[in-house]
This record gives C-alpha cells, structure tokens and sequence, in this order.
C-alpha cells in the first residue's frame, strides 16, 4: 500500500500469481491480451499467458498494442480529469560506508586544516593492519593506536585517515569488468574490456540481485559519463532464482526450533526432547535467525547429490521460491533408480519404433528449448515422460538409442548418475566430452491437431482433425459435432470464426 497509487488490481489471465488465486477460488479468468484480435474468445489455458498482445475484451481499448493501450488509458484520465499519468521512485542515497575493519578502505585522509583529502595514488593501495582488537564492539580501525594517525598529503600537519570500510555493493558493482580486463596498472583497459562487454546473461538471487542490478547500472554509467568506457548497461539479461524456504517452528517459550528438534504427532507438533508443544509458523525462506535450515550433509549421504538436485530443478520453476521437502527427495530419488536401470539393463535390441523414435526427437527438442529458456523444470517434466515411455517400449534398437540419448539428456542436471550410466553403455570417453544429440525437426510436427470448438464463446467440444485443414472443412466438421448441434437446436449459425489447426468459435 506504501507504493504508487496503492490501488490493488488483478489479471489472473496474465500474471501467474493471480492466475493460481482465481483457480483456487472459483473466480472468472478473463483474457484482456492477445497474440491477435481473432483469439479473443480462445480460453486461457493451464497457467497465465504473459507478455505483451493487443487489448482484447476491454472495450474502448480493443485492437491497441499493449504499449497503445497504456497511453491511451493515461491520456484518457488526463483528459477527463481523475488521474495523471507519472512514474513511481524509490530510489534513495546509497551509503556506501560501513563502520568496520573488514572491506576496502576508503581512500580519504581528515585534515582539520585542509578538510578531507583524497589519498595520494603512490600510497595506493591503503593496507589495514594485522593486530586488531575485536574484543570491544565497534569499529576497530577507529580504536587503532597508530594505523589511523597520518600526515596531511597536503599541509603535512596532523590528520586521520577515514575509518569507516566501503560496503562491499561498491566492489561488486564493477568486477565484471575486471573479470574482462586485468592490467596491472589500472583498473581495466577500455579497449579489451568492450570488447567482452556487456555481459550476455547476469543471473543471481532474487534479494542480492536487485541492488547489485541497481548498482552496477549506476556505476556502469558514471563510467561512460566519464569516458571511461563506452558501455551503458553492464548486463543485456538478468534471471533471478527464487528462495529456498522451510516451514517455522517455535517452542512455549518463543525460542526458534530447528526441524530436526520437532516431530509431527498425529496433527500437531512436539519436541522431540521435551515432548512439549511445538507451534509451527509460516514456510518462510531458509535462514540461521529463524533456524529452518536444513543440513545437506544427511541429506546428501542418504539419496545422493543427484536426487537432491533433481528435486530442487523439478519442484518449480527458477525463479519461485521452493519449499523444502524430503518427501519430494524420495520421489527424486526413485526416479534416479528408474534411469540407472535403463542404463543397466542389456541393450541388443533390433528394429525400429516410429512411436518412441517420434517421442524422443520430440523430447530433445523441449529439453534443449528448455535449458535454453532457464526453465529446468520443464525439462525435468519432459524427460520424466520420457522414461516412461521407455519402459512401456518393447526391445528395439529405437530403444536402445532413446536409452542411451536419455543418459546424455539428463547429464546438465544429475551429472554423477549420467557419467556412471554412461560408463555402463558401449563407447568410449566421458559424456562431459559428448556432443549434444542432435533432433529431425520432421518428426516434431503432428499429422493430427485438435481443434477446440466453442459456442458463443464456451468449449463445447474437441475434435481431432488433419493438421492443414482448410477452413471451410474445420467449420464443416464443428458444425457437424453432436454436442455443437444440440447447442444449435437447429438454428443456423450467425458467424463461424475458424483459427486454422486451433480454434473454432461459432457465434449462434
């Protein structure tokens, strides 16, 4: 409520979140966003569509770009005098001062005469001392008894040197482009430096992410205000990877319980070594103040890296948070038994199969967009799918084949279970070394589609039809449908909208 207008709006046909609140409860999901005006009536499908369209079913906005319709709602509220167009701040000074030992000094010497002084450059680097004393809360370089006392570089006369360290954000808002350029006599080389710059993908966790993307922009910029490079934006991508999260757990007396010191009894929860209550709080993100931290190392010793890592790509996309469970480990778990003894089972099949064979170029394809995308979990879907299809497949060499492009499909995300099942396979080398299978993009695309048919803008039916089908025969074959006809009680349609190998909307 503190930020903008803070008036509260939902679209749960684009934005994911009010898509799942809208599910949950029963509440109309409305498209307002299109590729194309003819989808207007198409229903939203299993999760929110995002992105920009055209402004569909929203009246005086229809057929604008989303851009268009931006502008257009700002000048009509100008126009008619309840709202104005404005952008929302909130940035603040950046205090870029700690007030401890640990971090970069800052160059700057306190003179009573002179006020303050940069550091000259031939007493760069400023080094701090070894013999601190931390017994005493505070900053310690500012308890020094020496190592802060200095000559003024410009009077001579007594001064101090600054005691306060630079917040490491500063160190970290340019060291991509040291990464690009080392010279040992400067910062970085302009020349080398752009010629790796600007960074192709940044990608970082969700609350680090932001200030150092803030940052990092800044400091950017000042360069090439400068001239000291010719770069604007450090970063062309930015992906931020959710949080880690764990329910909460507190004893009568409010102190933090960790979830190995609780158990579940019947609906409630215990402590383990008292037996008392327990109240457990909400699933929160992961951290020592609050102790609902998990320790990997039983964890790992039980199931295996790859389980573990399996299960933290497959639970939910990237950038979601992801909330703890070891149930979820032991489903991953099982999967990597199930893909070990694919890998085990002796492979002399002969012949081919046109179905898996279909299946497998289909599933190389998605895996290889998905990665692509940074979206694992879609990957992670598409080759449970697969190993399912395999083990309902009948010996083959198509098997053998999809067994094996399996191991190499898997390898990104559970690398110890494929180099050890690659192993088992005939060939020589390691799978880190193996190029990445190839696919036929003819045995990508479906001889057959499946058409919705709606009635004034409700699904009515499904049908199955030849992909290509010309218009007049998609609507031919929507309008002899049984259920069509009996929404039709005999009368004849107004209008037939036909979205080739998708959609047929009959306007009665």
């Amino acid at each position: 409520m503190d930020y903008g207008t803070g008036a509260i709006f939902g679209v749960p046909g684009h934005d994911q979140r009010d898509f799942e609140f809208a599910s949950k409860y029963g509440l109309p999901i409305k498209r307002v966003v299109a590729a194309s005006p003819e989808l207007a009536s198409e229903p939203i499908g299993a999760e929110a569509e995002g992105g920009d369209g055209v402004a569909v079913n929203s009246q005086f906005l229809d057929g604008l770009t989303t851009e268009q319709a931006t502008a257009d709602i700002i000048r009509r509220a100008e126009h008619a005098g309840w709202g104005k167009g404005t952008v929302a701040w909130r940035l603040r000074d950046w205090g870029v001062s700690r007030q401890r030992y640990w971090g970069t000094p800052i160059p700057i010497i306190h003179c009573d005469a002179c006020g303050a002084v940069p550091v000259p450059k031939d007493q760069l680097p400023i080094v701090l001392p070894d013999d601190i004393d931390f017994k005493t809360p505070g900053n310690p370089l500012d308890r020094h008894p020496t190592w802060k006392h200095v000559d003024c570089p410009k009077c001579g006369g007594r001064a101090v040197r600054e005691t306060d360290t630079l917040d490491t954000f500063v160190d970290s808002s340019w060291y991509f482009i040291r990464f690009a350029s080392q010279p040992e006599d400067r910062p970085f080389d302009r020349a080398e430096a752009e010629k790796w710059l600007p960074v192709g993908q940044y990608i970082g966790g969700v609350e680090h992410a932001i200030l150092h993307l803030l940052y990092a922009r800044f400091w950017t910029r000042a360069l090439q205000h400068l001239g000291r490079i010719g770069v604007a934006e450090p970063f062309t991508g930015l992906f931020t990877q959710g949080m880690v999260t764990h329910e909460t757990y507190r004893a009568g007396d409010g102190s933090w319980l960790s979830p190995d010191e609780v158990r579940k009894d019947g609906d409630d929860w215990v402590h383990i070594e008292s037996g008392h209550p327990v109240t457990s709080g909400r699933v929160e993100k992961m951290s020592k103040s609050k102790r609902n931290t998990i320790d990997p190392e039983p964890i790992l010793a039980k199931y295996g890296a790859d389980a573990v890592r399996w299960f933290m790509l497959s639970d939910s996309p990237p950038e979601r948070d992801l909330e703890w469970s070891e149930g979820g480990i032991e489903g991953a778990a099982r999967f990597v038994q199930r893909v070990w003894r694919l890998a085990s089972a002796s492979m002399t099949g002969s012949g081919e199969d046109d179905a898996l064979r279909r299946k497998l170029h289909r599933t190389i394809a998605a895996v290889g967009e998905a990665i692509d995308g940074l979206q694992f979990n879609k990957a992670v879907a598409q080759l449970y799918e697969l190993v399912t299809a395999i083990e309902k497949a009948p010996p083959s060499a198509t098997r053998d084949e999809a067994v094996r492009t399996l191991i190499q499909l898997i390898a990104p995300m559970a690398p110890h279970l494929a180099e050890e099942a690659w192993a088992q396979l005939p060939g020589d080398g390691m799978i880190a070394d193996a190029a990445w299978p190839g696919f036929d993009p003819a045995l990508l695309v479906d001889d057959t589609v499946t058409l919705a048919v709606q009635v004034n803008g409700k699904l009515r039916d499904t049908l199955s039809a030849p992909r290509g089908l010309p218009k007049a025969d998609a609507e031919a074959l929507a309008l002899a449908s049984e259920k069509v006809r009996r929404q039709l009680a005999g009368a004849s349609p107004r209008k037939v909208i036909v979205v080739p190998d998708r959609l047929v909307n009959i306007v009665a």
